[in-house]
């Protein structure tokens, strides 16, 4: 909780002889920031929609259901870029590696080497770098 806390995610209140005090809404919160996470949202993105949420009172139903809606169209972009590296997980990942007999019809003389290393036929999606965890 502290490092949420550090974090700007949740914010606490000192009783009178220093112990943090988490009031009941933060549990709200809480669940919120892990299951956020669980879809694979940053602590920044996380921290960005924290903020819309009004701070003087308790948020509503309707304040909750208004967060993720903007995330929609980025997890069915997940969805389906999960959905394509499942199928083709018989032949191959798109990684590159020619080290399947399949990759010189899909890569010959690994062209999409030059482009880097890593996956890159995956959706950038999935591509990306997950944040450290602490």
């Amino acid at each position: 909780m502290r490092y949420y806390e550090r974090e700007g995610l949740i914010s606490a209140v000192r009783s009178p002889g220093g112990q943090r005090r988490y009031p009941r809404g933060v549990l709200r919160r809480l669940a919120f920031v892990r299951t956020a996470q669980n879809v694979g949202l940053s602590l920044g993105e996380i921290r960005t929609a924290l903020a819309t949420l009004p701070e003087a009172r308790t948020p509503t139903k309707a304040d909750w259901a208004r967060l993720p809606g903007s995330w929609r169209s980025r997890l069915d972009e997940q969805i389906n870029g999960l959905i394509a590296l499942r199928d083709g997980l018989s032949s191959c990942i798109g990684c590159g590696c020619l080290s399947l007999r399949r990759c010189a019809l899909s890569n010959p003389d690994d062209v999409v080497g030059a482009a880097g290393p890593g996956p890159r036929f995956l959706p950038p999606t999935l591509r990306r770098t997950p944040e450290t965890v602490r």
